[in-house]
């Protein structure tokens, strides 16, 4: 009991054989982008969209309308079945629609569909960051619009055939379509406005996520929250509007027209193009004056991207792994800030290695494993150059071209700066 405790060391000696690091703290990682990454995404994926053929958008748009009738028909087939329980409490059967109609925006915008409403905000975006022509605005927006009315009606030709339009489903469309068509016109443009300013807030968010799930979060509650309220989405309505006439509603078909489908287009555009691209450029984009981010992205896929056509990243794939542009490797001398550090190791941290120039880099490249390497190469940017090897150049854009991208930030070189 007497016994004292040896006193604690005042210094102690790293174990034999370890080498001592300077302690650092780990960097926060994200999976989710700012507004401004996630809105040049926004504009970068309607400059896309813009470069596919026209038969590709079309057929993208039929394939959407048809998944718009998936995530109707779900919503129906339950909802409509509640209409006992919700004679005293009708929400119960509007939360049950609102939930459950969300998986049909979830399919379509992790697929590459193509609806009418994210048409109208995703390529204006594109054209107030002079990313595209105006051009595209109108023809995109035709030929959405006709590819989401052939996919709704065909969805519903073909549940109508197999008896699944019957019972309590039929009777929530025929009283769907007669709520949606005996409102008056304006009233009908201005819930349309509603609608697709949440519905873009979903392709929004869907792109500032990184991983699935977020993306569901992202997409689900913007789409519950316009359904719950009772907005007007055009794309939907197509279906749900056809599920009524078939079912043997008193409104015409000119009346679904005229009535709903006509003031619920202009007010998702109107939302689209005004609301969101329009305002969030100004915000983020070219019309508010603003810097592009200085955080380099992948930003969509480059499926339909020619040579020498960069969207937004100075690195393009080709067969061989990344491909490096001119702009895109410094130059004999550039930035030595990391002279004094060993490179011999594989262990060394990548944002060390972040500053050390080509020449550098090479001999010790040759020694690294593959995975390293390819890590580096990305983590560089410098594309095949910093392993030794020849880069693979494709067919560049004419000089005026290239001063034109210069000007507009979309062609620039990866920074060689410390991260830190």
């Amino acid at each position: 009991q007497g016994s004292q405790l040896p006193p604690f060391p005042s210094t102690a000696r790293a174990p034999e054989g370890l080498r001592a690091r300077r302690a650092t703290m780990p960097e926060v990682v994200s999976l989710c982008k700012g507004p401004k990454e996630a809105y040049e995404a926004f504009a970068d994926k309607g400059a896309e969209l813009c470069r596919k053929p026209l038969l590709k958008v079309f057929h993208q748009a039929v394939y959407a309308g048809i998944y718009i009738g998936f995530g109707g028909m779900l919503s129906l087939v339950i909802a409509g079945g509640l209409a006992d329980v919700s004679k005293n409490n009708p929400t119960i059967q509007s939360f049950v629609f609102a939930a459950l109609f969300p998986v049909n925006l979830l399919i379509i915008i992790l697929t590459g569909g193509v609806l009418f409403t994210g048409v109208s905000a995703i390529v204006p975006a594109a054209v107030f960051e002079k990313k595209a022509h105006w051009s595209h605005i109108p023809k995109l927006l035709a030929i959405s619009w006709i590819g989401n009315l052939i996919g709704g009606v065909i969805f519903a030709l073909l549940v109508s055939y197999c008896d699944m339009n019957l019972g309590a489903t039929a009777e929530l469309a025929k009283h769907t379509i007669h709520k949606k068509c005996s409102k008056p016109f304006l009233k009908t443009f201005i819930k349309g406005i509603g609608c697709n300013w949440l519905v873009c807030m979903a392709v929004f968010l869907s792109g500032q996520a990184q991983d699935m799930a977020g993306k569901m979060v992202g997409i689900w509650f913007p789409i519950s929250c316009f359904v719950a309220i009772g907005f007007e989405h055009v794309p939907a309505n197509m279906f749900v509007l056809t599920m009524g006439l078939l079912a043997g509603s008193e409104e015409t078909v000119w009346d679904a027209f005229w009535k709903n489908m006509v003031p619920t287009t202009l007010g998702n555009f109107v939302a689209g193009f005004i609301f969101v691209a329009l305002g969030y450029s100004y915000a983020f984009g070219e019309l508010g004056g603003n810097n592009r981010s200085p955080i380099e992205l992948t930003r969509c896929s480059s499926e339909e991207v020619g040579p020498g056509d960069d969207l937004a990243h100075p690195l393009a794939a080709n067969d061989h792994g990344l491909k490096a542009t001119p702009a895109s490797v410094p130059e004999p001398g550039a930035k030595e800030a990391a002279k004094d550090v060993e490179i011999g190791g594989s262990d060394m941290p990548l944002r060390d290695l972040n500053f050390a120039p080509a020449s550098a880099l090479a001999p010790a490249a040759k020694e690294m494993p593959e995975d390293l390497e390819n890590a580096l190469r990305v983590q560089l940017g410098w594309g095949q150059a910093i392993c030794g090897r020849t880069p693979v150049w494709g067919e560049q854009p004419s000089p005026a071209k290239r001063r034109d991208r210069h000007r507009r930030g979309l062609l620039r070189p990866p920074s060689i700066e410390p991260l830190d």
